[in-house]
């Protein structure tokens, strides 16, 4: 059988996706109502495949979306773009190599089209998967370590970062949910690779079940305030570790944002708990302050990792989302199998800050992968570089510098919450 077999439509069998999920994930059992479970996707972005010899409990293949929001460059700051979150992609053991995934990914391209919306996004569990499907790494990210005690040195930022108030939160619940979102969307616009999603995915992340807290400490939340508004904010969690009877315990950040002075203030007082000894910090970005602030080899147990992965579902409609410090003007050859109305000959225009695309039938300069255009679209993949690696062939040489100079930005974009 291949993917003509696969029949993907809207999942109205709640607890039959939340079973292939658990069957695909293989997690603990989550003890939470079936309809608690799936907040976060609403009822209408759950999807699954079905095809003949599948069992009744389980579906061969599911998928969800999470209505989200992108921080796209403009000008020397971000803007909010909608983004549709690809979440909860899941194949059934038995249904594996049958087509179900692309079958799955031809749909969801298909319809995040229809709903008007431009761009895709995702983290991959399994990264090799997502490239043959249009989506391209737009942003790189690195995990790291630092003891207890360590020090940030930035003193152009010791008096903005000193005049901040670093509080623990105490709210619980829905007003736990409105104050993260707040301050989330309020970061976000300065930090274009931001991802921000609706109320109910921090109603759905922020919430911690028993199974989650069994021999843990519960998360802790901790606001960055400055003249009475949060402007940035570190979640984490503390497990206790004695070593010949001396307090040696692991602080782990799960998710650290705001603008530089609030990210030092912050980092500052993560540093500075007592009975730690290692501070593990989340995802930051390539050029994240944070790696000025440590200097050299000061971090210890680096481990890259790719972060957001970023598909162009309408070419047309997603270059004047956002702004441009270059200029160009290439016609390009979109090579886009999923996506049939934007594949062939655009001719892209990058002038005064402003992109278009229109369809053109000049000879191509180069021919552009999509999942290229996804890894360059925030600026943040050097196509050069690509075309140096044998992967963006062009025929009018110079044209992929071209493009590149265009869609650069002077930083490469921030690390993305995990959705």
């Amino acid at each position: 059988m291949s993917e003509s077999d696969v029949q993907v439509a809207l999942a109205t069998d709640h607890e039959r996706f939340v079973a292939t999920d658990a069957l695909v994930w293989f997690e603990e059992p989550d003890e939470l109502p079936v309809a608690e479970q799936m907040v976060g996707v609403p009822p209408e972005q759950r999807f699954a495949a079905d095809r003949p010899g599948s069992a009744p409990d389980t579906f061969p293949g599911i998928y969800g979306v999470r209505p989200m929001q992108l921080s796209v460059p403009a000008g020397t700051r971000g803007r909010l773009v909608p983004m549709a979150g690809l979440t909860w992609v899941g194949v059934h053991p038995d249904h594996r190599r049958r087509g179900v995934l692309t079958a799955m990914m031809r749909h969801h391209v298909e319809q995040t089209h229809r709903e008007g919306l431009a761009l895709s996004g995702l983290h991959a569990s399994e990264p090799v998967i997502y490239g043959r499907y249009g989506y391209g790494l737009a942003s790189q990210s690195a995990t790291l370590s630092v003891s207890r005690g360590t020090t940030f040195t930035a003193p152009g930022l010791d008096d903005e970062a000193g005049a901040m108030e670093t509080r623990l939160g105490s709210e619980s619940g829905r007003d736990l949910v409105q104050r993260v979102l707040a301050t989330e969307l309020r970061v976000a616009e300065a930090l274009p690779g931001s991802v921000v999603g609706a109320e109910g995915f921090y109603t759905a992340v922020l919430r911690e079940t028993p199974q989650q807290l069994r021999d843990k400490e519960p998360r802790r939340t901790l606001f960055a305030v400055r003249d009475g508004v949060d402007v940035g904010l570190a979640a984490f969690r503390r497990t206790h570790k004695w070593e010949q009877h001396r307090p040696n315990g692991t602080l782990e950040v799960i998710v650290l944002i705001g603008e530089p002075a609030a990210r030092l203030a912050l980092l500052r007082r993560l540093v500075d708990f007592d009975l730690m000894g290692t501070v593990k910090l989340p995802d930051a970005a390539l050029d994240d302050p944070v790696w000025q602030w440590l200097g050299p080899r000061a971090a210890g147990e680096v481990v890259p990792v790719d972060n957001l992965w970023l598909r162009v579902v309408d070419l047309e409609a997603a270059l004047p989302l956002r702004s441009y410090d270059g200029e160009c003007d290439v016609v390009v050859d979109l090579v886009d199998p999923l996506a049939p109305w934007q594949a062939g000959r655009w001719r892209i225009v990058v002038k005064g800050g402003e992109g278009r695309a229109e369809r053109t039938d000049a000879a191509a300069d180069a021919s552009l992968p999509v999942a290229a255009l996804g890894a360059a679209y925030l600026g943040g993949t050097n196509l050069i570089a690509m075309h140096r690696a044998g992967l963006l062939p062009e025929v009018r040489a110079g044209a992929v510098a071209e493009l590149w100079r265009a869609f650069r930005t002077d930083l490469p974009p921030t690390a993305a919450i995990g959705f």
